[in-house]
């Protein structure tokens, strides 16, 4: 795993808690990052959130993060390479670069395996009771950071599935990470799927082979519309995720 360090920059308050503002070293990254913590309970459990591809972490936050703050789970949203802060104009031929975009995706992994050891030791935080929480593109990094963080209680993904078939990026990404290898490493932690019925681009039957192959406890919910995640489906997220983490075993 690269090395971590942060820098705390600004704080607010919100309905329910707070905000942190920080920035998360990786090697020789520089991840911009922001926490939400809830008043209550001290420590929380938490989750990461990664968002999806052209989006950033305050999407994440405003969505899912407030749905998790207002049942008192802390979250985690990072920006991913080359998105939110980060964003560094790359063109098209460098993204149909193969050597380029295994770069990108190696280090998406890594500051996922970051931000979940940071997140895990952070002193508001239960570092036992931690969820991994994507959507698109964060979905499919979601899955394969979670396999590897044995800390990580339960993965929540939503418009997430299996690569797409017979094209030359699958091919590719496949020897990196493969989503249906890693759903099967999940070892018996609750994994949460919501589709859409009418997503045209993680289409249903990507979302079904990532389904097929998670081992049990797991849960696969459709809804009726597109790539797009229904307010609705989302508060259903925020409170599957808060049940699944449930309370604090042991001591710290």
């Amino acid at each position: 795993m690269s090395s971590v360090t942060h820098q705390l920059g600004p704080e607010r308050y919100l309905r329910g808690g707070r905000e942190l503002s920080l920035t998360l070293h990786v090697g020789r990254e520089r991840v911009p990052a922001a926490l939400l913590l809830p008043l209550e309970p001290r420590p929380a459990p938490a989750a990461l959130l990664l968002h999806g591809y052209t989006s950033r972490k305050e999407q994440m936050l405003g969505s899912i993060g407030r749905a998790l703050l207002d049942r008192g789970v802390a979250s985690l949203g990072v920006d991913l390479p080359l998105h939110g802060e980060r964003e560094r104009g790359l063109d098209e031929a460098s993204l149909r670069n193969p050597l380029a975009l295994a770069r990108q995706w190696r280090m998406a992994l890594a500051e996922c395996d970051a931000a979940l050891a940071f997140l895990g030791g952070f002193p508001d935080v239960d570092g036992r009771r931690l969820a991994v929480v994507g959507y698109s593109l964060g979905a499919f990094l979601g899955v394969i950071a979670a396999s590897r963080a044995p800390a990580v209680r339960a993965v929540a993904l939503a418009a997430g599935g299996d690569l797409p078939i017979n094209t030359p990026f699958t091919t590719l990404a496949r020897t990196l990470a493969d989503p249906l290898a890693a759903a099967r490493k999940l070892a018996g932690r609750p994994l949460l799927m919501i589709n859409g019925r009418g997503d045209r681009t993680v289409r249903p039957d990507q979302a079904e082979r990532l389904f097929a192959a998670a081992g049990e406890p797991k849960t696969l919910r459709w809804y009726a519309g597109g790539h797009w995640l229904p307010p609705a489906e989302v508060e259903w997220a925020g409170e599957w995720v808060r049940e699944k983490l449930g309370e604090a075993r042991g001591t710290r």
